[in-house]
């Protein structure tokens, strides 16, 4: 199996050389030249194997320069009860007709733990196999969970460092401590003015440097990422075909029915892995994206534009405030097989912040993709409604999917079984939270911690160690930046004059 540029087929690696490199040469992403098919008798026979036997069959379908031993050890030592509470992993939560898969039981309390715990030992195994002797610097750009999930399986890996960079005022008190509180030696925060464009753009600047990128080489340092440009970041989200499978095991679908999915959705990273599970064999009727009030890319699946050029809107569901939606590249390529048609929109992109695709292309979007969004007081009436209906709490993240996947259902009569993907703990997002289900609650004058307790008085439900450890945990970090000093601010982090 080998990987090439989104932009230029004719770039292709290994898949340890696409999960070290991060981002190509030519700033494309890097896509599997083939997908590899999954039957409906092997899905049958995956739904009666536990999540760490799913995760090594599927994976080892892209990972073909790795031996099964390697796959089974980055497996093992990522999914298991130590990391995630139980050897669950991924549990389902029947609500209505829908399936909430909750992918937020790793050390974080998000769903990008699902993969920043695996992709360390998948980066340390493939600077073995691709013979690097220079320390691997990963470079992060965070709307919140990322660098946090990243930075905790990162932390004291031998042979890298990991620098992060979040927006200034773009994430909640809860996930700013978790970064600022972090503990390794190997590891950098940063916080800049501006938005997680800003952040992004600045750290994809950095890695297109070509002159800084020579600097650091002959200081012994390589660039790789960790954000979900990085294909080892796509790869193990497998947990679609595993959802499928415990609603087989429940008895509420039979194998070969189809379901929808419903994906809380910014960088498009999330929704992605579920396309590819759908190109795979998953049987998926409905690939449905939910926004918050930053909707750039409900307009896209309903018009075919895709336009940046708009008001960014500071919301309660922070990790989804992004504007420059980066797996899109990889959908349009998937799409198109047109790498100098989706080389073309990305320029468009950068010169004029726009592109529009083709009419063949819009087509196959509309058809498979739903778009919706919600802004802050939709997202606070879901939580509350599903609490007072349902007893169960909803992050904010997972509560602009359930109010879109209520939409769909209200505009398609659609009642196909679905999967909403539940990304965050609802006790990261605490204040939005509690607000919701307690409107007359007055917390101006309560800190996180004051408000962690109230939540936990009003539901009864336990509140995650990290997050009330974070209460006696020293701040590490305070450095703050301009987007144009990051690449300064890496140099001084990394030692460099």
């Amino acid at each position: 199996m080998l990987y090439a540029s989104t932009r230029n087929s004719g770039l292709k690696v290994s898949s340890a050389e696409a999960i070290v490199k991060g981002i190509a040469d030519d700033g494309g992403l890097f896509v599997p030249t083939e997908i590899p098919k999954v039957s409906l008798e092997k899905i049958s026979n995956l739904a009666n194997k536990t999540y760490t036997q799913r995760a090594k069959e599927i994976m080892s379908l892209f990972l073909t320069d790795f031996s099964a031993e390697e796959i089974e050890n980055c497996v093992l030592s990522a999914y298991n009860s130590n990391n995630f509470g139980s050897d669950e992993i991924a549990p389902l939560h029947t609500l209505g007709d829908a399936e909430i898969l909750e992918l937020w039981h790793g050390p974080t309390c998000a769903f990008k733990d699902m993969a920043l715990q695996i992709l360390p030992h998948l980066m340390t195994c493939s600077i073995k196999k691709c013979n690097i002797k220079k320390e691997i610097v990963i470079l992060v750009a965070t709307s919140g969970d990322t660098g946090k999930a990243a930075l905790e399986g990162f932390a004291d890996v031998e042979g890298t460092r990991i620098l992060v960079f979040f927006p200034e005022n773009g994430v909640s008190k809860i996930q700013k401590l978790q970064m600022l509180t972090q503990s390794g030696k190997n590891v950098g925060v940063a916080s800049v003015y501006g938005n997680f464009d800003d952040a992004q753009t600045g750290v994809k600047r950095i890695f297109g440097d070509e002159e800084y990128n020579k600097k650091l080489d002959s200081e012994g340092f390589r660039l790789s990422s960790a954000n979900s440009i990085n294909w080892g970041r796509l790869l193990p989200q497998i947990y679609y075909f595993s959802a499928y499978c415990d609603m087989v095991k429940k008895g509420r679908i039979k194998v070969g029915d189809k379901i929808n999915i419903c994906v809380p959705t910014g960088n498009f990273g999330n929704i992605l892995a579920s396309w590819y599970a759908g190109k795979m064999g998953l049987p998926v009727n409905k690939f449905i994206c939910a926004s918050n009030a930053n909707n750039v890319l409900t307009d896209f699946i309903n018009t075919g534009i895709y336009d940046k050029n708009r008001s960014f809107h500071t919301t309660s569901s922070p990790s989804m405030d992004i504007l420059i939606s980066s797996n899109l590249e990889r959908l349009l390529s998937d799409i198109t097989g047109d790498e100098k048609g989706v080389s073309g929109w990305m320029q468009e992109l950068g010169k004029n912040g726009k592109y529009e695709i083709s009419p063949e292309t819009k087509k196959v979007v509309s058809e498979r993709f739903f778009g919706g969004f919600c802004d802050d007081e939709a997202t606070k009436a879901s939580i509350c409604k599903v609490w007072n209906e349902h007893k169960y709490l909803m992050d904010t993240h997972t509560a602009v999917a359930y109010n879109v996947y209520e939409q769909y259902v209200a505009e398609t009569g659609d009642k196909t079984p679905t999967v909403i993907a539940s990304t965050a703990n609802p006790y990261k997002f605490n204040s939005a939270v509690y607000s919701s289900i307690s409107p007359q609650a007055k917390i101006e004058n309560m800190d996180e911690f004051d408000i962690l307790d109230a939540l936990n008085r009003k539901t009864g439900l336990e509140i995650p160690k990290s997050l009330s450890e974070l209460k006696t945990k020293a701040v590490r970090f305070d450095t703050k930046c301009a987007k144009e000093d990051m690449i300064n601010v890496v140099s001084g982090m990394l030692g460099i004059k």
